[in-house]
Order: C-alpha cells, then sequence, then structure tokens
C-alpha cells in the first residue's frame, strides 16, 4: 500500500510540472493562427506530425538525458534563445506579411506540424528543462508516463482546433491570429531574454 501511494506521489509531483510546461491550451491558439489557411483535413494531419514530433523529441532526451548537451557542447539555454528566434521570426512574419508561414508545397502540413509546432511549441526548451529535472529525481517509467499522459492530452485539445475555426469563422480567426502572434512574440523575447540572463549569469 505504501508503494502504491509512493507511485502515485511520484506521478503527481510528475505529471503537473509537464502539464504546465506543455500548455497546450496555450498552444492552441497558437495552432489556429498557424493552420488558418488550412482545410480541416490538413489540420489534422499537422497536429498528428506535431505530435509525433514532440513524442519522439521528448522521449529521444529522456534516453540521452544530459548526454547529447555534453557532447554537442550545448545547454538549456541555447534552447531558449534558438526556440525564441525562431517563434520571433514566424510573429513577426506573420504581422508583417499576414502569413507564418507560406501555404507553398514544399511547406506542408508536415513541415508546419514539425516546426514549429512539434518543437519548440509543444515541446520545447519548457519541457526538456523539465523532464531532465524529472529523470534525476523520480522513476524514470513513472516520467515517461506522466510525458505520454500529458501529450495525449494535449493531442485531444488540439484536435478541437477545427471546432474553434468553425466557430470562429475565418474573419474571426484571422484577427485571433493578430492577437496571438502579438502574444508570441512577446513570448518569444522571454525565452531569449530568460537564455542570455542563463548564458551571462
Amino acid at each position: 500500500m505504501d508503494r502504491f501511494l509512493q507511485i502515485l506521489q511520484e506521478f503527481g509531483l510528475t505529471f503537473v510540472p509537464l502539464f504546465v510546461a506543455m500548455d497546450a491550451i496555450g498552444v492552441l491558439p497558437i495552432l489556429i493562427s498557424v493552420t488558418q489557411d488550412m482545410k480541416a483535413t490538413e489540420r489534422k494531419k499537422t497536429i498528428l506530425y506535431a505530435v509525433l514530433t514532440a513524442l519522439i523529441l521528448g522521449l529521444a532526451f529522456v534516453a540521452v538525458g544530459k548526454g547529447i548537451f555534453v557532447f554537442l557542447g550545448i545547454d538549456v539555454a541555447d534552447f531558449l534563445v534558438g526556440g525564441g528566434l525562431i517563434l520571433f521570426l514566424l510573429a513577426a512574419k506573420d504581422l508583417i506579411t499576414g502569413k507564418m508561414i507560406e501555404a507553398q508545397a514544399s511547406v506542408g502540413s508536415d513541415m508546419v506540424g514539425v516546426v514549429p509546432l512539434g518543437t519548440p511549441l509543444v515541446v520545447g526548451p519548457a519541457v526538456l528543462t523539465t523532464l531532465l529535472i524529472l529523470i534525476d529525481q523520480y522513476n524514470l517509467a513513472i516520467v515517461i508516463i506522466s510525458f505520454m499522459l500529458n501529450l495525449g492530452i494535449a493531442w485531444v485539445l488540439l484536435a478541437q482546433a477545427n471546432r474553434v475555426v468553425a466557430f470562429l469563422g475565418q474573419g474571426g480567426v484571422r484577427a485571433t491570429s493578430k492577437v496571438v502572434s502579438l502574444f508570441l512574440a512577446a513570448i518569444a523575447i522571454k525565452m531569449v531574454r530568460q537564455g542570455i540572463l542563463a548564458i551571462v549569469g
């Protein structure tokens, strides 16, 4: 019984930080903004690629742990700066040109699903940092279960994008897109600032 309670406690202590770090609810409006010109079927495909990318990246990171950072000579601060710059450029492009991603055959739903949705939005520096901390503190199997459950929840939430688009209409989606891009730019600057402070600190 004590062992069962300990497992439940560890699950809670790993699930909650990952849920906050992943912030699927916050990613939903960004997903709508990025995929505003896509059809419903294309948007579903994009979400699938985003979730698969996040799953592979997260599990790969858990598998290699700190080793990959040491091998490549990088750290979490570098992830923050790099991810922040990518998000800022995408947000700025949307504000200036009206399109975050060009709707070309070469940049299909698979590519959009990988970047920026799969990473750094669904699984980015915050999730990777959280995983790095958790695998040092708790049972590895519990951390993986918590991560995959959070990813499943994110998938369910992001799958509601089509319903949100249908409710808002095309005009509402485009208006929301501009507001989201402003917030995305601010989030990007915050990520870059945190990364720089960590590097020089």
